[in-house]
């Protein structure tokens, strides 16, 4: 590292020594279970995912018993997470590359950025939630099938405000985590499951209390009112873990405002601009497949929701823990490594030793996603892809449908752990970079097949299911191999100091 970083070899030590002072103070509890520490960050991770998973596979299966063709509306729940992923994956992912630099920034700038994330998701959660709420009709007819279409527009109403919740949920989990909290999104998924799983029990389940008349749209406003309490739950949870944060700041150290700004905006619109982008059109081009899946009725646009549900759901939960767990911990080896080579220099040379200290925590998770993916996706492609089909939609032919999607691609999913492990690598320090993987990934497979299946003749249900399986899993496939060929080009630029790296706020730094 000594060769191009001549301006600073004085200084190196003495730089290492105030990193490992400033990391020994942000975590009292150095063990290795502490939230601070990979695997405990892990474990925290896991719990937060594996609940909501859990309350969207039991709610399908109490909609079943209520009407099983209503089913299929509760996808429209889904969708609209989709819309708002666009907004939820834009700001809240820059934070991992910028709040998650605790080695160069101060708690309290760090303090001030998670603010300013969530009063900036709170607005566009707001403005989203209103835009679909005022087009619920037309939000229905593209991804309701008609049967059930007229009677799932208040459905539609009721859950467009979820995606508030949704956006200021999203910003609170995002920015704690990136502070080495992953105990604020436990507290938020804790929260709205158990008063979910409480209230749906209580009133809409088989068991429910007395005989209440209910519908699909008493489930919508308990999901709703739970989504509130939990994102409220978070807010205040930060309010005041960021006072003890705050008071926790060493002797000496200047003392810096924790309130949102202008300026901490616009150094999260920086970076969050690419993620919004390539989320905003891996959206646009997945919903777009959304509504052709609808047009082929309701067996099997409700077969493609229980799928989502397998897919999205308890079988991915460690990928999505994984993958927090990885964003997190890279973003803290990316700020230590800038924070070493120089926060004014543009354009470091990092050696492989240097790589492999950033990428590591996203290594683990890769290894791990494939020794936990592999023999799930194997057991359950093999014994419990039907009967769990089954149980969630109390139906032979949306069984039979949803077993045959799984055992088509379920190999797919294994390329999409390692994928998601591996990009996680480029959130986390260059999100530009991100943008361009997806976008190849996304204009020279996912549209071009998008296209495709318009203009096929005799496309049916009874067909449809040989062509989005090429689009949907071959895309997983692709992936893969792009973000393989992207890292390669990411490790070679950064050895050969070519990138040339976004600049940093100085007035946010520890000096």
């Amino acid at each position: 590292m000594a060769d191009n970083n001549d301006f600073k070899s004085h200084t190196v030590d003495e730089d290492i020594d105030a990193i490992s002072t400033h990391a020994s103070r942000q975590r009292k509890d150095s063990g290795l279970w502490s939230r601070q520490r990979y695997p405990g960050a892990l474990l925290f991770n896991i719990f937060t995912f594996i609940l909501p998973a859990l309350y969207n596979t039991l709610s399908k299966l109490w909609i079943a018993g209520i009407d099983n063709k209503m089913v299929v509306t509760t996808d429209t729940y889904t969708y609209i997470s989709v819309v708002t992923e666009v907004i939820n994956e834009g700001l809240p992912r820059a934070s991992f590359v910028i709040i998650g630099d605790r080695s160069s920034r101060s708690i309290a700038s760090r303090i001030s950025l998670s603010n300013t994330l969530i009063i900036a998701q709170a607005c566009l959660g707001g403005i989203m939630s209103v835009v679909i709420a005022a087009a619920a009709k037309s939000f229905a007819g593209t991804f309701v099938p008609i049967e059930v279409r007229e009677e799932s527009v208040t459905y539609v109403r009721i859950s467009a405000f979820s995606s508030l919740f949704g956006a200021v949920e999203v910003a609170v989990g995002a920015a704690t985590r990136a502070l080495d909290r992953p105990d604020v999104p436990l507290l938020i998924s804790s929260v709205k499951t158990a008063l979910n799983i409480i209230l749906d029990v209580l009133l809409i389940s088989k068991f429910r209390v007395g005989h209440l008349d209910v519908d699909v749209n008493t489930q919508a406003i308990i999901h709703l009112s739970c989504d509130a309490a939990g994102a409220l739950a978070g807010v205040l949870f930060f309010a005041y873990l960021s006072n003890i944060l705050s008071s926790s700041r060493p002797s000496g150290e200047e003392v810096e405002s924790r309130r949102p700004s202008r300026v901490a905006l616009w150094t999260l619109v920086r970076q969050g601009r690419y993620t919004f982008i390539e989320s905003a059109i891996r959206n646009v081009l997945y919903l777009w497949l959304v509504s052709g899946i609808v047009k082929m009725g309701s067996d099997y646009t409700t077969a493609w929701g229980v799928f989502n549900t397998i897919r999205w759901g308890l079988i991915m939960v460690p990928v999505q823990a994984l993958e927090a767990t990885a964003l997190t911990f890279v973003g803290h080896a990316w700020g230590f490594w800038r924070f070493r080579v120089g926060i004014d220099n543009r354009t470091p040379k990092a050696s492989w030793r240097d790589l492999l200290m950033i990428t590591r925590p996203a290594l683990t998770s890769t290894v791990i996603g494939l020794a936990v993916e592999i023999p799930i996706c194997i057991t359950f492609s093999v014994w419990g892809a039907r009967p769990f089909a089954y149980w969630l939609s109390e139906s032979d032919s949306v069984a039979d449908i949803t077993a045959y999607m799984w055992k088509t691609i379920d190999w797919c999913y294994i390329f999409y752990a390692i994928s998601t492990q591996l990009a996680a690598i480029l959130v986390a320090t260059r999100p530009r970079w991100y943008l361009a993987q997806s976008l190849c990934s996304n204009i020279f497979w996912v549209l071009p097949w998008a296209i495709a299946v318009t203009r096929i003749k005799n496309f049916n249900k009874d067909t449809a299911w040989k062509w989005h399986s090429i689009v949907f899993g071959g895309s997983l496939v692709v992936s893969f191999v792009i973000i393989v060929v992207v890292l390669a080009a990411w490790s070679y630029r950064l050895t050969r100091g070519l990138s040339r790296l976004s600049r940093l706020s100085s007035t946010t730094f520890y000096h």
